[in-house]
């Protein structure tokens, strides 16, 4: 019973109340979970290789980098933007197609970060360790539960705080999506060397691992290793292929110049694909009011 009430509260998010969310211990049932889905994408020797295959995987990886990047980091995060409340929900139900949890507890946490970047209230920072930083900080008990103080916002949305405990959902229907397109395209002889199991294989385990490790390099690497443009209270760096992997995202230490920008490429120079794909919203009135960063903070002040 303990162990069935333990892998229900897990599969909906809910925080038990008997749970110590103050200790540091790594959860060790999130973590096996997390090696496994690791393990799985050995698979790929299994399935195959084909071209389609590694062009499916690169298309999704892309394209839900653009989810998180675009919706939970610039928006849910940071506000960078508005919207409309319907486009509010379907970006935050694409966000959760990403598998990092969902859209408030991801920007609960990532406003903790901004407000204690690289101390010791830091969730990830790698002054404490570079693999904390990276992927173990998620699966320690203390970080399990929503911020609630951080994202008050957020929380008088029913619709989301309900998404918030059903986030695997879109998740595994994106897994089942994968397999299913690969099996119309064997079904309709469209002469595409594939299959259901090999889109699956490449399009979802191997896409979302690359993802997920895309996603942390921002947390690690990205206060490790660059160039420091900005006095900034932290280590924040701007990364030129950090952004390339991440969309934009590797200007870090713009970013943490100010938060608020819609657009982390702050000159023209700096490759940021996330802002153009947002500047496009815009011009089909899906998103308004891209927050621009003030002429006075793009002034030069380097360490």
């Amino acid at each position: 019973m303990r162990y069935f009430k333990f892998f229900f509260n897990w599969l909906f998010n809910i925080a038990p109340l008997d749970e110590d969310f103050s200790n540091n211990r790594i959860n060790v049932f999130r973590l096996v979970i997390f090696i496994v889905f690791h393990i799985s994408c050995i698979a790929i020797f299994w399935v195959g290789f084909s071209w389609f295959a590694l062009f499916f995987a690169a298309i999704l990886y892309f394209t839900r980098m653009f989810f998180i990047t675009a919706f939970y980091h610039r928006y849910f995060s940071h506000r960078s933007y508005k919207t409309s409340r319907i486009v509010q929900f379907l970006m935050a139900v694409l966000g959760c197609t990403a598998g990092q949890r969902g859209p408030i507890w991801w920007s609960s946490h990532h406003r903790e970060h901004h407000v204690s970047s690289d101390t010791i209230h830091d969730p990830h920072s790698p002054r404490f360790g570079f693999l904390n930083s990276h992927m173990l900080w998620f699966l320690k008990n203390s970080n399990f539960k929503i911020l609630n103080h951080r994202v008050k916002d957020w929380l008088r949305y029913p619709e989301l705080v309900i998404l918030e405990h059903i986030d695997w959902l879109p998740f595994i229907l994106f897994g089942v999506f994968c397999y299913l397109f690969g099996e119309l395209t064997l079904l309709n002889n469209l002469g595409i060397q594939t299959s259901g199991q090999q889109l699956f294989v490449w399009g979802f385990l191997l896409s979302t691992v690359m993802l997920y490790h895309g996603t942390y390099t921002i947390n690690s690497l990205a206060h490790c290793f660059g160039k420091k443009r900005y006095e900034t209270n932290d280590n924040s760096r701007n990364n030129f292929v950090l952004a390339l992997l991440t969309l934009g995202e590797g200007w870090h230490n713009n970013h943490h110049r100010y938060p608020s920008s819609a657009r982390q490429g702050f000159f023209w120079w700096e490759i940021d694909l996330t802002y153009l794909l947002l500047k496009f919203m815009k011009f089909i009135f899906l998103i308004k009011d891209l927050k621009r960063v003030p002429p006075k903070l793009l002034v030069k002040k380097t360490i």
